[in-house]
């Protein structure tokens, strides 16, 4: 028997501290939201979140938020069986897989949903909101089925039509630069992020389709050139942002992310696909992970009274606006990444270890994702519910919708549905990173310890995010 298992009723044990672990938790979350009241859910693309308040101090709540973080760490600690983090982390359930009837299906709504934006933004209404590709593109993508690549699943493989069309384009198949890795999908997602910030994106559905037709054609160049493999695995900021949400999911599939009919599906405990350590393979990855944190972030920041604050003596000195919001991206992303890589040097530090800082950062990395995650769902949540009827009655008729189209009202108590989302997502990031460190380290207090940095970086996320999706949610200013 090895030294790190004492007896046969070690799992029993570890599981009764995990299962007062996670109530704790749960307690903590629920009596912030008890005392939170009504919170304001910032809204996504189309900003329509209703403006509410917290009925205690704002440095209070946020400081119980981090609290919760640093304390489920602590909890988390005493989950030492190494056999029942391992049991958590490999359980795998099959599921019927999607046979080849279901992919044809997944493949045409994916083209007819691209074509239907493309034409439906030139020839529909002007006015965003009857406008059925715009609704499709914020309500419909990003608001709902973005959400499902965690939630449920990553069907996007087999959905995709940027991919699709460009797959019947012959390929050069040039052999993809090693030295680019992931950060052109960094790039990538960094300038989707400011062009749906500084530009009507969300009000324009002309400038949409332009969007979209120009992002198709870039998908078809660059498979052309390296291949569809190639290009989508590597390059794509869409399909990586939607395969890395996939690994927060409870289903998965097995055979790859290529959306054929030989996939078989698994059901795991969510958050599980983080801990796996062979997606994440160099820096540029840690950055793609980084970026799917910082950018939703963002985009909620410059809509609060803060950023309307600090861009104002700025665009009145004679900055143009859109250089300012260009300044604020890269450097909240500087600063973001930097948080993170100091963290990953003191994990190093800490842990006494000699296991390199830069594979420290790779190996956690996953761990983030699950914050993401937490944090897109409260940012989108209250949108897409309140705009689903929208959606679907503008597709009923979407060159000429209704006049008048509905609209849910949501009930002031969803605001506590985003902060329980981004407590939840922190939690399971919690716990990743636990597991990660107890697959890395073979001593315990060495595992324990490597978790400092990470959790405090972990800390500083939530409240960041507990903070905008506090905050009343408004347009961007100055542009």
């Amino acid at each position: 028997m090895s030294r790190w298992r004492r007896g046969p009723d070690r799992p029993i044990t570890a599981f009764r501290r995990s299962t007062r672990s996670v109530a704790a938790a749960v307690t903590a979350a629920a009596t912030i939201l008890a005392f939170s009241g009504v919170a304001a859910a910032h809204a996504g693309g189309i900003r329509s979140a209703a403006e509410q308040s917290l009925a205690v101090p704002t440095w209070l709540f946020l400081a119980t938020g981090g609290a919760v973080i640093g304390a489920s760490f602590l909890l988390a600690s005493f989950v030492t069986d190494r056999a029942f983090i391992r049991a958590v982390d490999a359980w795998r359930r099959p599921l019927p897989s999607p046979g080849r009837a279901a992919v044809l299906a997944g493949r045409v709504l994916g083209v007819a949903g691209l074509a239907a934006v493309i034409v439906v933004g030139v020839a529909g209404p002007e006015r965003a909101g009857r406008n059925a590709a715009v609704m499709l593109v914020w309500v419909g993508w990003w608001g709902a089925f973005v959400a499902t690549a965690y939630l449920v699943g990553d069907a996007w493989p087999a959905v995709n039509p940027f991919r699709a069309v460009a797959a019947a384009v012959p390929s050069l198949n040039r052999p993809y630069p090693d030295g680019l890795a992931r950060w052109p999908a960094v790039a990538g997602l960094l300038a989707l992020v400011f062009l749906e910030v500084v530009t009507p994106l969300a009000d324009d559905p002309r400038l949409l389709a332009g969007v979209v037709a120009a992002y198709l054609a870039v998908s078809v160049a660059g498979s052309a050139v390296f291949g569809a493999d190639d290009w989508f695995g590597n390059a794509d900021p869409v399909s990586r942002l939607l395969a890395a949400y996939g690994r927060v999911a409870p289903i998965t599939a097995v055979d790859g992310d290529r959306g054929d009919d030989a996939r078989r599906l698994r059901l795991r405990v969510p958050g599980m696909g983080l801990t796996e350590t062979d997606w994440v393979r160099d820096r540029s990855d840690v950055g793609f992970v980084v970026a799917v944190v910082f950018v939703t972030t963002y985009d909620g920041f410059v809509g609060t009274g803060l950023w309307r604050t600090v861009a104002t003596p700025v665009v009145d000195a004679g900055v143009p606006p859109r250089v300012a919001y260009l300044g604020a991206l890269l450097v909240g992303y500087a600063a973001f990444l930097a948080l993170y890589l100091a963290a990953a040097r003191s994990a190093r530090r800490t842990a006494d270890t000699f296991v390199s800082a830069a594979t420290l950062a790779r190996r956690f990395a996953p761990s983030l994702l699950a914050i993401a995650a937490g944090y897109h769902l409260a940012h989108n949540a209250a949108t897409a519910v309140a705009l689903a009827p929208t959606l679907l009655v503008a597709l009923t008729a979407p060159l000429s919708p209704p006049a008048t189209l509905p609209q849910l009202v949501v009930p002031a108590w969803f605001g506590g549905v985003g902060i329980a989302a981004v407590l939840a997502g922190h939690l399971l990031a919690v716990w990743v990173a636990h597991a990660t460190a107890y697959d890395l380290f073979p001593d315990r207090l060495q595992a324990i310890r490597s978790q400092y940095g990470v959790t405090a970086a972990m800390v500083a996320y939530t409240m960041v995010s507990l903070w905008i999706v506090t905050r009343p949610a408004g347009a961007p200013p100055f542009i």
